[in-house]
């Protein structure tokens, strides 16, 4: 079998074979039209020329896309599939009939055609997204196109120099395979393997899949922007600043044409009747604790300067003050200011919201701290796990760890002279706090926590004199190998240098 270019494999028992590629696709924007019907159709626009210039094989069936519904009356019909709907204005007996069958669920054009001459309404509904068409070749189902938002115009002429868009993403579901693109109009369901070699254009005959059902289907992929022209994507500046992760993250963690509705999207407690609530205290490390300093903030809201002042002088350190460091005091302080717990809320039964000086997705405050020290006067160097419930801080590993070594490492690129920090403090995400409320958001979430608690850090330490420094990146796997977490249980997601000035 071959195998697209760019796409990476692994073993599937069912198949042999999984893959996991991606698309972009620079396709114009396009409103929902508005359509009547007075007995008689007009013919296809151009934007949504679609089956009158196509032959699917006759098994092929139409049904409406999930979600979709027609209500029918005598004098007219209405498609509905919020927030969007199409009045349908008299139709005529026949077309009623058709929609009341596509109402019952898919069905091939001969079971349609009872109804009369149903072409250029099957075109119609097509061009407006309203219907899933699922290729069939006899009692063998090949693969469906699942609109989402408006067709692309099918192109006049199949363009024979095309390839897979380099992010096009094709991946396993509970359904099979699923082929998408951040940026399309339709998913690609394909039902049967014999198809995937063909997504790097047409291979040699394959007694497998007919020389015209295979056409039929790379065509396809080149009208629902899955191939695009070869080179095309090799010379254009947006396609080339977007990776493949950061455009389909993007996308699928926003709403737009995918995602119209708050279902299986935002806080829909998803797991709450499957699973439950992740604790929010996280279990203690096993170290002996080491009690913090804890400022005076009824003291420190006439002592500090001005919001506006810390805003003002915030600035990213790069250069610190090894011989005179950060205390142990200060660093208590610091923690204690921006990101203690304060207080719990019990919500319901299993669960618990909390309170922190700093924002957070529903109150859930997923994020753990771990600084790691290297030179801060009173405390032994090493990583440590801030408790912000008992404000202590508790041992995780040592300076001889070789992983705490690679944590840190990237650190000093962004300092003066390639300097070692002298506390870098690492984020960490316990995702199934705030991914058992949150359908595909929780990690865009997360970084948004990240955001936030690195602001209240940088603030927090400009009022009390101290230098910090934000990290772009970080060692994520150096963070699993020096704490022992599962990484789906609990992952780094940010780090932040402080110490004192220079």
């Amino acid at each position: 079998m071959g195998v697209p270019s760019g796409a990476v494999v692994s073993g599937d028992a069912d198949t042999g074979v999984s893959f996991r590629a991606a698309v972009v696709l620079h396709r114009r924007a396009a409103g929902l039209r508005s359509w009547a019907w007075h007995g008689e159709f007009r013919e296809s626009s151009e934007r949504g020329r679609g089956l009158s210039a196509v032959r699917y094989p006759d098994q092929t069936t139409y049904a409406f896309r999930s979600g979709v519904t027609c209500l029918t009356t005598p004098a007219g019909a209405v498609l509905l599939n919020p927030p969007r709907s199409e009045k349908l204005t008299r139709p005529s007996p026949g077309q009623l009939r058709v929609l009341k069958t596509l109402n019952l669920g898919p069905a091939t054009i001969p079971e349609l055609s009872e109804g009369g001459d149903i072409g250029a309404l099957v075109d119609q509904l097509t061009a407006g997204g309203w219907l899933t068409v699922t290729v069939r070749d006899g009692t063998r189902e090949l693969y469906s196109i699942v609109p989402f938002g408006q067709p692309a115009a099918r192109p006049k002429s199949p363009s024979p120099d095309t390839t897979l868009s380099k992010f096009a993403v094709l991946h396993r579901d509970s359904e099979g395979f699923v082929l998408e693109h951040p940026l399309a109009w339709c998913d690609i369901r394909i039902h049967d393997p014999a198809l995937l070699p063909l997504l790097d254009g047409p291979v040699p005959a394959d007694p497998a899949v007919r020389a015209a059902v295979a056409a039929q289907f790379v065509d396809d992929l080149h009208w629902c922007g899955f191939r695009r022209p070869a080179g095309e994507e090799d010379r254009s500046f947006d396609s080339l600043a977007w990776s493949t992760p950061d455009l389909w993250f993007h996308r699928r963690s926003t709403l737009g044409e995918r995602t119209v509705t708050w279902e299986h999207f935002g806080p829909t407690k998803w797991a709450k009747d499957r699973f439950p609530q992740p604790p929010a205290r996280r279990p203690n490390y096993s170290g002996e604790p080491i009690d913090l300093f804890a400022p005076d903030l009824a003291a420190k809201r006439t002592e500090d300067p001005t919001l506006t002042a810390v805003l003002e002088d915030r600035v990213s350190t790069r250069t610190f003050d090894d011989a005179d460091p950060i205390t142990v005091e200060q660093l208590g302080e610091l923690l204690y200011r921006t990101a203690r717990t304060r207080r719990t809320q019990p919500v319901g039964p299993g669960e618990e919201l909390l309170s922190r000086p700093y924002p957070s997705g529903g109150g859930l405050y997923e994020l753990e701290l771990y600084p790691v020290v290297r030179n801060v006067a009173g405390l032994q160097p090493g990583m440590y796990h801030y408790d912000s419930f008992d404000h202590v801080l508790r041992p995780v590993a040592g300076t001889e760890s070789q992983a705490v070594s690679r944590l840190v490492k990237p650190a000093s690129a962004t300092l003066t002279g390639g300097a070692e920090p002298q506390v870098l403090i690492a984020m960490a995400a316990r995702s199934g706090r705030i991914m058992w409320t949150y359908e595909q958001i929780g990690y865009a979430a997360i970084l948004k926590d990240v955001g936030v608690l690195m602001q209240t850090i940088y603030l927090a330490a400009t009022a009390m004199g101290l230098g910090a420094c934000a990290q772009g990146f970080g060692d994520a796997a150096a963070f699993v190998a020096a704490t022992g977490v599962d990484e789906r249980q609990e992952c780094n997601v940010g780090s932040i240098i402080v110490g004192s000035v220079a």
